[in-house]
């Protein structure tokens, strides 16, 4: 790997590159399936360094990260987590991505800092979010609570989209199907059923935020108090978690369009947006 990643050097633009990271904390903040994120210094300003975790039998595939990076770098919006570059010096065998570091967390320990009062307003700049990498040609592919940070002026920020995809396309010989149970649309979980291919799509992503209007009112995953076995089988069967306290009827009836079984008859993500700009709690 430390071969690898000194072609990497050579493969990327030199501005792709961070250096002068300070005060990297000695473990990790957060740690998730692809890696371990470590909060640091970079310009007088916090930062997240995410480490990313290898694999036995995984094959790195540079070519197509070159790619993918190109393009996390060029997306700019204000509910998408900005890519500051790549960094090589705090773990010299491993690649690290940075960010800026989002003191007010995942938007779910948010809400339960804050109460739930702006719930849909949040999601309204989710669906914001999702649109614009939809416009971009890009799925998120793991969308859910732990993967919405907020930013410092309290909005909501799409992180994890980089690796997502890195995970997805540039990691040969791992399991493809690698993801959030919880979240994930029934097309995804039995492909051969509908007649397709394991293929994350813009359908699958607008099922996805589905699940995650229920998981911010209600601070819990979809079927949380089910097993992933359980789970899955109940998603499959047309099964969906039942509505959350405190939704109104019109933003129920929207949830329940955006994760029906057939893909194609999901609404796409501009609609999804226009049903976010109500005002979803309606007067008593």
């Amino acid at each position: 790997m430390i071969v690898k990643l000194s072609k990497l050097r050579s493969l990327f633009p030199f501005s792709f590159f961070i250096t002068g990271i300070t005060g990297r904390e000695r473990y990790p903040s957060f740690s998730g399936g692809f890696g371990d994120i470590y909060r640091a210094s970079y310009q007088s300003r916090p930062v997240a360094v995410k480490q990313l975790r290898y694999f036995e039998n995984v094959v790195f595939n540079m070519p197509e990260f070159f790619r993918e990076t190109l393009v996390w770098k060029d997306l700019v919006h204000p509910y998408i987590l900005p890519f500051l570059g790549i960094d090589l010096d705090n773990f010299p065998d491993h690649l690290c991505l940075v960010s800026p570091w989002m003191e007010n967390g995942t938007v779910l320990s948010y809400l339960e800092n804050h109460g739930h009062s702006n719930v849909d307003k949040l999601l309204y700049e989710v669906a914001q979010g999702v649109l614009y990498l939809h416009s971009r040609n890009y799925v998120h592919g793991d969308l859910r609570g732990a993967n919405i940070l907020i930013n410092p002026d309290q909005s909501a920020c799409l992180a994890d989209f980089g690796l997502s995809v890195i995970s997805e396309v540039t990691l040969t010989g791992s399991s493809s199907r690698a993801g959030s149970i919880y979240w994930m649309a029934p097309e995804l979980i039995d492909p051969d059923r509908l007649g397709g291919k394991f293929t994350r799509t813009p359908q699958s992503d607008v099922y996805a935020f589905g699940c995650v209007c229920v998981e911010l009112y209600t601070g819990r995953p979809p079927f949380k108090d089910l097993s992933e076995p359980a789970a899955l089988f109940q998603i499959v069967s047309g099964a969906r978690p039942e509505r959350p306290h405190g939704m109104s009827d019109k933003l129920w009836e929207c949830v329940n369009r955006y994760w029906v079984d057939d893909p194609a008859a999901r609404p796409a993500i501009e609609a999804v947006v226009q049903n976010m700009i109500w005002p979803a709690r309606e007067p008593a």
